[in-house]
């Protein structure tokens, strides 16, 4: 009786693992929400909030793409925002303004679905969320649930920015604030200009920034302020500071993924890289190489060789693919398909010449 007691037990999680096995939802959660059933699981707020305590730098790269979104995901960075940026990085306008919430989505789901791992946060465009409240949380929540991001960013600045950047956080949505050189803003701002040079504007971007973090927002991006305001910025919140031309005191980095890796310049900066962004690398110099390369062997004749050509019909199929054509009245086709398989089996012999290719 004992033995068969044992054996209903085992029978019993023999079958607990296997539904475990069998079964789509992640292990230790309560609910079986949409998380990843990787071992990397995504940056969580929490994280980032830790991260911030013990003074470890927080990683945000911008991005629009798919293929970028993977190698972020590779590389370990924390936060990935999908920036309206790509209005001119992507689209090639002059600002930021041109570019549509539709347009936005495509590039938030495309990057949602290469970054697996870092927190995603979607830019809400110029137009989008300015008008009321409820403007606001509408567009806020078809980026999360649409776009497949984690949160929003807004630019603040003016009153209705902070409202509905307190309304969003209110409805549930983590909203990352904006302040320093807002690109939405460039038409009272003059231009893509510094801010924070004199007084006035300096105690305005911290003012703004204490604003947006009473509005409930979990970090500032602090674009394109002299280094003593950014410091003072990050001195006088609770909540973690992201820099961007602003200098080294802020509690984490970002730049765009094409302006890190040397790809392309920005119209606005005259086709040169910002002046506060490093070139990582020098991307756009190989891209151009290789594509002069790519020219050049089509050009000459050597691309396609038979390296690259390895789909194969055996001499059979090309007798009677030959007849078919004959018999369809496609003589010249048929030659030209015969001259094909020779010239690609003389290739293919040991010590054959370009020429022999050619």
């Amino acid at each position: 009786m004992a033995f068969l007691t044992r054996l209903s037990k085992a029978s019993s999680l023999a079958r607990a693992c296997l539904s475990r096995c069998m079964s789509n939802l992640p292990e230790n959660t309560v609910y079986g929400g949409p998380k990843p059933q990787t071992t990397d699981q995504r940056v969580t707020l929490n994280q980032l909030k830790q991260k911030y305590r013990k003074g470890e730098p927080i990683t945000v790269v911008t991005a629009y793409d798919y293929p970028s979104g993977v190698h972020l995901d590779t590389a370990g960075i924390d936060i990935c925002l999908v920036g309206d940026s790509a209005s001119m990085v992507v689209h090639g306008h002059d600002t930021t303004l041109p570019i549509s919430l539709e347009e936005m989505l495509v590039h938030c789901r495309a990057v949602a679905r290469g970054a697996k791992r870092p927190l995603l946060v979607g830019d809400l465009p110029f137009g989008t969320y300015e008008t009321d409240t409820s403007q606001a949380v509408d567009t806020a929540v078809r980026v999360l649930k649409e776009g497949g991001m984690d949160a929003i960013k807004l630019e603040g600045g003016s009153p209705a920015r902070i409202t509905a950047a307190k309304a969003i956080v209110e409805a549930g949505i983590a909203v990352i604030g904006h302040v320093g050189l807002t690109p939405q803003a460039i038409s009272v701002l003059g231009g893509f200009r510094p801010q924070g040079r004199n007084v006035s504007s300096a105690v305005k971007v911290v003012e703004t920034a204490m604003a947006l973090q009473e509005a409930g927002c979990f970090s500032v991006v602090v674009e394109c302020v002299p280094a003593p305001v950014a410091a003072a910025v990050t001195s006088a919140l609770q909540i973690p500071t992201i820099g961007i031309g602003a200098g080294p005191f802020c509690s984490g980095q970002v730049l765009v993924y094409h302006d890190l890796l040397g790809m392309l310049q920005h119209p606005h900066h005259a086709k040169v890289t910002p002046k506060f962004c490093k070139q990582f690398a020098r991307v756009g110099d190989v891209i151009n190489k290789a594509l002069l390369e790519y020219k050049e062997e089509v050009t000459n004749g050597s691309f396609p060789g038979p390296s690259h050509s390895p789909y194969k019909m055996n001499a059979e199929d090309v007798n009677g693919f030959f007849k078919e054509l004959e018999k369809l009245g496609l003589d010249k086709a048929a030659s030209a398909a015969t001259e094909a398989a020779e010239k690609k089996n003389a290739a293919q012999q040991p010590g054959a010449t370009k020429s022999q290719s050619d």
